[in-house]
């Protein structure tokens, strides 16, 4: 397995397992980037992690970052800051852990399914999207330099069950989105929160690059929920993302291709046609295509 020399993708923090994965008596071992790593816990709970040789040799040891109930490190010497994100730090949220799932697909593919509200009537019948409400109306994107991040604002989609809480409650709402592209492999939305007129609840998706093809999912959630229990936030959580990983799977090519004309866009695709221009400007190249497959 080669290691990307790729330096934008390096000098990213990225998830590598959360905390219940790593315990004193059990090292986890993963990929990251194409390198073998291996993280390892003492009794006090305190995590490192190391670099694997081709003999599977511990190597140097690699930084640790434990926040959004997820363990993070990074290959580079100079790494992308870590994003804010205030909903995780609110005393009245409840902060669940998702679980993660493997898919073979880019991880930028994966990214750009997040942000697509346009599928939600297709794949997520019943739950996201109705079959008969196929609109995506206007909204607005923008890269927020300051955090060098991507916004998209002012989404609507109507959606038959939006959460657990609105499934239990028996009707369908206009729900609205926030996204933000918290960094190559990051992404997240803001939603509303049923009761609640001026707070969204706040999910997440980490993406841990195995290769450029083979790709972990993490997902964290900050949630303004006391009704439904945890195993049903996590049960639904998992069913979108299962319903998505058929469709990433079978995408091709795998690689995001950026050229221009090599997917043609539409109007509901403004996100994705931001989050495209601004990996192409930030120099990347693992895991995409620059120029049309022959």
């Amino acid at each position: 397995m080669t290691v990307t020399s790729d330096i934008v993708a390096l000098n990213q923090w990225l998830p590598v397992a959360y905390p219940g994965q790593v315990t004193s008596a059990k090292p986890h071992e993963t990929l990251l980037l194409g390198q073998p790593i291996r993280l390892t816990a003492a009794s006090d709970g305190t995590v490192t992690a190391v670099a694997l040789d081709a003999s599977g040799a511990p190597g140097r040891e690699l930084p640790i970052i434990e926040q959004f109930a997820v363990i993070f490190t990074t290959l580079g010497d100079s790494p992308r800051p870590m994003p804010i994100i205030e909903a995780f730090d609110e005393p009245d949220r409840r902060i669940v852990n998702c679980g993660s799932v493997g898919v073979h697909a880019s991880p930028f593919r994966i990214v750009e399914n997040f942000l697509d509200m346009a599928h939600f009537c297709f794949v997520h019948t019943d739950i996201l999207g109705a079959k008969n409400e196929t609109e995506v109306l206007s909204y607005k994107t923008e890269h927020r330099q300051d955090v060098d991040e991507i916004w998209a604002t002012g989404c609507q989609f109507f959606q038959p069950a939006a959460s657990p809480a609105a499934a239990k409650a028996g009707e369908g709402q206009m729900t609205d989105y926030t996204y933000r592209v918290l960094s190559p492999f990051g992404v997240m939305l803001y939603k509303s929160a049923l009761g609640y007129a001026d707070r969204l609840d706040a999910i997440c998706l980490f993406i841990q690059p195995k290769t450029e093809t083979e790709c972990i999912g993490y997902m964290p959630m900050a949630l303004l929920d006391d009704t439904s229990s945890n195993t049903g936030m996590i049960d639904f959580q998992q069913t979108i993302f299962l319903q998505d990983r058929i469709i990433l799977e079978n995408q091709r090519p795998k690689l995001l291709p950026l050229t221009p004309r090599s997917e043609m866009p539409t109007r509901a695709d403004l996100s994705s046609v931001a989050f495209r221009r601004w990996l192409k400007d930030s120099g990347m190249k693992f895991g995409l295509l620059h120029e049309e497959a022959a």
